[in-house]
């Protein structure tokens, strides 16, 4: 119990630590959210959407899941998609992966692991998908071009949720982004933009 006991001093720290510079700031936080970008990343402890993006709490709508996967029969992101787009309004939905996510790993190294082999059989599509290139490459190179992939099919899959279809129906400005994290330098990279119905 120490390490959570540890993890409320730490809140109490931080609440005081934002009061103290802006008296207000929590009393606007709960009036409600109005964010402009919905994130949907891997659930990695190590990619945390706000400190990525340089953004307080109430700016980035956020979804995280094994390997940031979309998949058309999870009705938990296709909720989370049709809540930013219906009601909050966002305008951008990045699908973000890393290099080396394990998610990734696991698909390829013909292991089981349990439950999780069920979801991440969804990067064995896309790794079949795209066989021909990936049989080119090896090694770290190979798994990190998969993460790439593997976001990019995401935020297709996105692109072809209903929520989106009907969004871009009705003319809501919204764009599709992936998006890849490294985590040796901390730096995002742009993979993919779609503006539109078949915008990819």
């Amino acid at each position: 119990m120490d390490s959570i006991k540890r993890l409320l001093e730490n809140n109490k720290l931080w609440a005081a630590d934002i009061t103290a510079k802006d008296h207000g700031y929590f009393e606007r936080l709960a009036e409600g959210q109005t964010p402009e970008y919905l994130w949907i990343g891997c659930a990695d402890s190590r990619v945390p959407a706000n400190q990525l993006l340089g953004l307080d709490p109430g700016e980035v709508f956020v979804h995280r899941n094994v390997a940031n996967l979309v998949v058309h029969s999870d009705f938990n992101s296709l909720a989370v998609i049709h809540y930013a787009v219906e009601y909050l309004k966002v305008k951008h939905i990045i699908v973000c992966g890393h290099y080396g996510c394990g998610g990734v790993m696991a698909s390829m190294d013909g292991h089981r692991y349990g439950l999780v082999d069920s979801w991440i059989r969804h990067i064995d599509d896309v790794s079949f998908r795209h066989r021909e290139e990936l049989e080119r490459l090896e090694g770290e190179n190979k798994v990190n071009r998969l993460c790439e992939l593997n976001a990019i099919e995401q935020a297709r899959h996105v692109a072809v949720s209903p929520p989106v279809i009907d969004a871009w129906q009705r003319g809501q400005g919204l764009h599709i982004h992936s998006f890849i994290y490294d985590l040796r330098d901390g730096l995002l990279r742009p993979l993919e933009v779609i503006k539109g119905p078949q915008g990819f």
